[in-house]
């Protein structure tokens, strides 16, 4: 299977922008080159969102808006695999309410798989699964709050859930892109 390993960062409370975005490619159990991008997201920053990505609004002034960049370096990428984060439900509605907010039509139904919930199969015992706990406990440099490296250490946290036999497949869900919401699984 083909995974998509992504990461969004937003400047405001509102989360239908993008101020940087990272991705990694996972293909039989090898991580492709991480890519991240900031990204112009023609709206204010509250300072919240500052302090805690360190994204500056100059920072994102000159970089292409997020039409700009789906077109030139995500589109295809995301079209082709089923997408990843950590907490992916946050990501995936950012995702969506940032599509809509540009106009932008994509995919109806997107697959996705929350390391969130496939961590917490494979390590029952940790006293919590957020992204910096996990990265300590493997052994992963992480800075955290940069769409790339999260993304990145996410991509490694999936590899080493399925090697403590967790099976992605078991935490496959579906999200409705327009409605922004996880669909039922049909087992349930």
């Amino acid at each position: 299977m083909r995974y998509v390993v992504f990461d969004t960062e937003t400047p405001n409370r509102c989360n239908d922008r993008i101020s940087q975005i990272g991705f990694c490619v996972v293909e039989d159990g090898i991580i492709g080159p991480e890519r991240c991008f900031l990204v112009n997201p023609e709206c204010s920053f509250d300072e919240f969102n500052i302090m805690l990505t360190g994204i500056r609004p100059e920072q994102c002034r000159c970089e292409p808006d997020f039409a700009e960049l789906w077109s030139r370096e995500l589109e295809e990428v995301f079209s082709e695999g089923v997408l990843v984060a950590h907490n992916a439900p946050f990501d995936m509605a950012v995702l969506a309410k940032c599509l809509r907010a540009y106009g932008l039509r994509w995919k109806h139904i997107a697959s996705y798989i929350d390391t969130v919930r496939l961590a917490r199969r494979a390590f029952p015992t940790l006293s919590n699964h957020r992204l910096d706990t996990l990265a300590y406990r493997l052994g992963l440099e992480l800075e955290h709050h940069d769409a790339g490296s999260d993304a990145a250490a996410c991509a490694h946290i999936l590899l080493a859930c399925m090697e403590r036999g967790a099976a992605p497949e078991d935490f496959l869900r579906d999200y409705d892109m327009r409605s922004m919401r996880t669909l039922r699984p049909a087992n349930i």
